[in-house]
């Protein structure tokens, strides 16, 4: 097989339609848009669910609910059962689990409870759970906030 033996499968591969080159073409003229109106205006293109005919649109239509905290912190979760599996990692940084691909570079990080660990570790992040923080200083570890 060669490069010029290649081609798409079957139906994958479609045709751009051309528009506004005479009307020979079949798409001529008008360019498919019709006369008049709205839609064959140039910038006549409204945004979604903006255009339904004058009927009442649906976000509109729909009961709100709830409301969205703009002072959410949001936390990248990490369970001990996680850092148990590492047993040649004594500390635990930020930079440790950026590493490892268990958060990002500058996520804010939470420990949480599930699993077991066995093992004295020191442990840093932003926020423990209750359980996380007993568990790693049961095992005779130190659970450090940041």
């Amino acid at each position: 097989m060669r490069l010029h033996d290649l081609k798409p499968a079957p139906g994958s591969n479609k045709r751009r339609k051309i528009v506004g080159r005479g009307v020979g073409s079949g798409h001529g003229k008008t360019s498919t848009r019709g006369h008049k109106g709205q839609r064959a205006r140039s910038g006549g293109k409204k945004g979604l669910g903006l255009f339904e005919g004058g009927q009442q649109p649906i976000y509109r239509r729909l009961p709100k609910r709830g409301f969205t905290n703009i002072h959410r912190e949001a936390f990248t979760p990490i369970n001990i059962k996680k850092l148990a599996l590492l047993a040649d990692i004594k500390v635990f940084t930020p930079e440790v689990y950026a590493q490892l691909g268990l958060a990002g570079k500058n996520d804010k990080i939470k420990i949480l409870g599930t699993g077991d660990i066995s093992r004295a570790v020191t442990v840093s992040a932003h926020s423990f759970s209750a359980t996380a923080r007993q568990k790693i200083e049961a095992a005779g570890g130190k659970a450090v906030g940041i």
